[in-house]
């Protein structure tokens, strides 16, 4: 997006897939999924949300699709206001997550600053299993306490090479504290662990590793890893903490739904992610694309999706039909023709689905969770330069407001401005630049005119003599 180049911040998410095996020295699996690349490689499935207050909506309704989260810090900033709030919505949606601390390089970086914030801001419990080897100018690697190694990156190879190391002397007495901690937090996940803990035996890495994913799955401690994702040091332990304590589609519970026809809206229909249930998807973003038009992305939840299927709106009873399905890379995509359980897909040619809506196997319908979304805080008058862009705006303004359901449009009868609702100012700036930049339509915008009217405010008595004079002169 241009918008996003020019500012150099996230307005839209943007969903993209990648693959990554499990690996220590780079080229070779570590061996916990297989040995052989192609058996070993997980895909991910990753959607980007920008981080302003005013675009919480893609936030919010990306945290009701996914199964895990990584919620990325500022090693300088720390948790900020907005991520206060982030922290709630993934809460609220009881997604797991773990925490990068980013920016290691950067001037003031402090990884332990951002660990007692984590605590104190959050409420949640940090559990850090990395160790930073510096920071500012001096960050050149880290540790990992699971494994006791150091991960240092010391060529100009952008992060491609690294070493992995015995710990330095200097840090080895930090370490070994910081390991002592994470044992004595994950231990309370396994009792037999804790009685041979308690009896002076110490949990091997297996062990820790699966104590750690555990307590991650029942979100009752947050792992906090660190890295500087410019210079890509600390990007690859992070791929392997996705895999080693975020959940795959097959961790989380089975999703519950009601019938359309079910007047009490009880959940009692489970779907699991197999490819062998009935079809259920849950419509989570609309996107304008110049190329194919408006692509609708989908969350599988079970079942399979084939090209030319025939799927039922059940959230609005509307039947749709599956016109070209694609595999999104950011602002590329790939046709496919088939997706699984767990993949995240775009769909052209949907034309009642919006964001929010169920879609399914018509022969087994199901209603999976609806979306909440809060309402507009500021609100601004738009109106077209030429009278020749009347009928481009409006259109344009319908096309927006259907991507993005944080943003509302109506006309003010009284004034008969047209009026632009939405979450903050640089929310609305974005959209009259979209406008412009998308639609081709040139508008003036100021504020809303008030229609003030006057009424009796309370009751009086006036006394009056009046007086007639009747002839004479």
């Amino acid at each position: 997006m241009e918008q996003e180049q020019e500012r150099g911040i996230t307005i839209t998410s943007a969903a993209t897939t990648c693959f990554w095996y499990r690996t220590e020295n780079g080229t070779d699996p570590s061996g916990e999924h297989g040995d052989d690349p192609e058996a070993a490689k997980f895909r991910f499935n990753i959607i980007d949300t920008p981080g302003h207050v005013d675009f919480t909506i893609e936030v919010e309704r990306s945290l009701a699709v996914l199964d895990g989260a990584v919620c990325v810090l500022d090693a300088n900033a720390g948790v900020e206001p907005q991520t206060e709030t982030v922290w709630r919505q993934a809460d609220r949606y009881k997604v797991p997550r773990i925490v990068f601390v980013n920016k290691m390089d950067k001037i003031g970086a402090d990884f332990f600053n951002c660990v007692n914030m984590i605590k104190d801001r959050t409420g949640a419990q940090p559990l850090p299993v990395h160790l930073p080897i510096g920071a500012e100018n001096e960050f050149a690697g880290l540790i990992n306490l699971v494994t006791m190694q150091e991960w240092v990156w010391d060529s100009e190879d952008l992060g491609a090479t690294w070493r992995l190391n015995d710990i330095r002397p200097e840090l080895a007495d930090k370490a070994a504290e910081m390991r002592a901690e994470l044992i004595e937090l994950i231990v309370e996940q396994d009792d037999d662990v804790m009685e041979k803990f308690l009896d002076g035996e110490e949990p091997d890495v297996e062990t820790i590793q699966r104590l750690i994913r555990k307590g991650t799955l029942n979100m009752s401690f947050v792992p906090v890893l660190c890295g500087s994702a410019f210079k890509n040091k600390g990007v690859q332990p992070l791929l392997n903490g996705v895999i080693d304590y975020l959940p795959g589609p097959l961790d989380v519970a089975a999703y519950t739904g009601f019938s359309p026809d079910d007047a009490t809206e009880t959940r009692n229909i489970e779907r699991r992610a197999n490819d062998a249930e009935p079809f259920s998807g849950l419509a989570f973003k609309i996107m304008n694309d110049p190329f194919v038009g408006s692509l609708t992305f989908v969350r599988i939840y079970s079942g399979v999706l084939k090209k030319g299927d025939s799927l039922l709106n059940s959230t609005k009873g509307k039947r749709e039909r599956v016109g070209r399905m694609m595999m999104m890379h950011s602002n590329n995509r790939e046709e496919i023709e088939e997706a699984f359980a767990g993949d995240i897909v775009a769909l052209a040619g949907m034309k009642d689905s919006t964001t929010g809506n169920t879609l399914c196997d018509p022969l087994k319908p199901v209603v999976l969770e609806t979306m909440t979304f809060p309402d507009p805080v500021i609100e601004i008058a738009i109106e077209p330069k030429t009278k020749n862009d009347q009928e481009k705006m409006g259109a344009g303004l319908a096309r927006l407001a259907a991507e993005d359901p944080s943003f509302q449009v109506s006309t003010d009868f009284e004034s008969g401005q047209t009026i632009m609702r939405g979450m903050g100012e640089l929310h609305l700036d974005i959209l009259v630049d979209r406008l412009k930049r998308e639609f081709k339509v040139e508008a003036n915008i100021g504020a809303p005119q008030v229609a003030y009217r006057e009424t009796i405010t309370k009751e009086v008595e006036v006394d009056y003599t009046h007086k007639k004079q009747s002839g004479g002169s």
